[in-house]
């Protein structure tokens, strides 16, 4: 498209007055002016184009269709609302491609609110944002609207076909506010952070119940195998009950590791604040030693000193210590990676940092919107492998022999 004569003319008058950022970028700037002229012009090449000749050409007197004005349209954009002059026929058949008929904005509009939402701006500072950047009036009502839209986008990813096997798989919950039939409820936003065989992370769901337990565990992860899960080798989870059990009903092979940490913290609970210091000391000893065969023996000197002042705490450890003691198998570099959720809880920090603005959810739909646009925001900064991932693949491979198909 070769640019009309007047509209270079007016750019070059527009850009010898620019001395600001703002003059080029802002509210009434050159860029909003240069899309408002070109938009116009590339509408009426569609118009001459629908039909048949240009305009002011003598071949349109007895066409039996012709030019017959224009009529204004506000559209937004990033740059603010612009008016553009949208040409029309006599007999009403120009349909543009270019602004169609219910189009209310231009461009990025879209997915900039999205963005804004997704890192936490509620309706009412995202209005505000925009009125002060881009001089653009819109409802909260508006921009609930476009997010809205991202629940048909949800529906489709909790959906979407998984990868057969999964080296690791974090399952964790985190819990909210959220209205019910009138009452306040609490509810667990269950979530599974995957490490495929190439070192990437991925969030292969999120649900929300009423209250974390192992029966809707098993239904997730039952799920899981119904969308292509054929194999986890290792399952990293908190110390709910019944928990390994429900992962090894649906994937028998699979080693289930408690969390460390979850252990350390519930442990720490029922300890008095003037043992805690020493206690602690003691079970480092345990978690931190190089062998399994080492922090056994570490543990029986815990019952020995402990077991008459906590003995529901060391039967915790005792009682668990099948699955807690999982990592001890492993290499230093797979230990760090298995031992902890820390890399689910990295997850949920930054679902909470965009949270934490709601106190109260209006409903589940509103919860699982913001946690997905979340983790979508989030997935950004996950473009490549986990560190040192070649050498921990090589390692799970004889670890896992026959069960990890590398292509080699």
């Amino acid at each position: 498209m070769k640019l009309d004569k007047a509209i270079i003319e007016q750019m070059e008058r527009d850009l010898a007055k620019v001395k600001t950022l703002d003059d080029m970028l802002g509210k009434n700037g050159l860029v909003k002016n240069l899309i408002k002229a070109l938009s116009e012009q590339i509408l009426e090449e569609e118009l001459s184009a629908h039909l048949g000749y240009e305009k002011y050409d003598s071949k349109g007197h007895g066409s039996g269709n012709n030019r017959n004005g224009s009529s204004q349209k506000q559209l937004k954009s990033d740059f603010g609302a612009i008016n553009v002059d949208i040409p029309r026929d006599r007999n009403g058949e120009f349909e543009p491609i270019l602004i169609q008929k219910y189009q209310k904005e231009f461009g990025e509009l879209d997915s900039k609110i999205i963005s804004m939402y997704a890192k936490g701006m509620s309706t009412r500072d995202i209005q505000a944002h925009l009125e002060d950047i881009y001089g653009l009036s819109v409802s909260p009502a508006f921009i609930s609207r476009i997010t809205e839209r991202v629940m048909e986008r949800v529906s489709e990813w909790q959906s979407r076909p998984l990868e057969e096997v999964y080296v690791i798989v974090y399952f964790d919950a985190i819990h909210y506010k959220v209205k019910e039939d009138h009452t306040i409820k609490t509810k667990a936003a269950y979530t599974c952070l995957g490490v495929d065989t190439g070192g990437h992370r991925d969030v292969l769901g999120i649900w929300i119940d009423e209250a974390e337990g192992a029966n809707f565990w098993l239904s997730i992860i039952s799920e899981l195998k119904n969308r292509g899960v054929k194999d986890i080798l290792i399952a990293c989870v908190d110390g709910l009950k019944g928990f390994p059990e429900a992962i090894q009903s649906v994937f028998p092979q699979t080693q289930v590791q408690l969390c460390v940490i979850h252990q350390i913290r519930n442990s720490l609970r029922y300890v008095a604040y003037k043992h805690k210091k020493e206690f602690m000391k003691d079970l480092k000893r345990v978690y931190q030693a190089s062998t399994k065969t080492m922090a056994e023996k570490e543990l029986n000197h815990l019952r020995e000193k402990w077991y008459d002042r906590y003995p529901i705490v060391i039967k915790s450890w005792e009682n668990r210590w099948d699955n807690l003691s999982i990592y001890f198998s492993y290499t230093p570099e797979i230990r760090k990676l298995i031992y902890t959720t820390n890399s689910v809880e990295a997850l949920h920090r930054q679902f909470r940092k965009v949270t934490k603005s709601k106190t109260i959810f209006p409903n589940d739909k509103a919860l699982e919107k913001m946690l997905f646009l979340a983790y979508y925001d989030l997935t950004k900064k996950w473009k490549t492998a986990l560190r040192d991932w070649t050498k921990i693949i090589s390692q799970l491979a004889i670890a896992f022999e026959g069960r990890l198909d590398l292509n080699l």
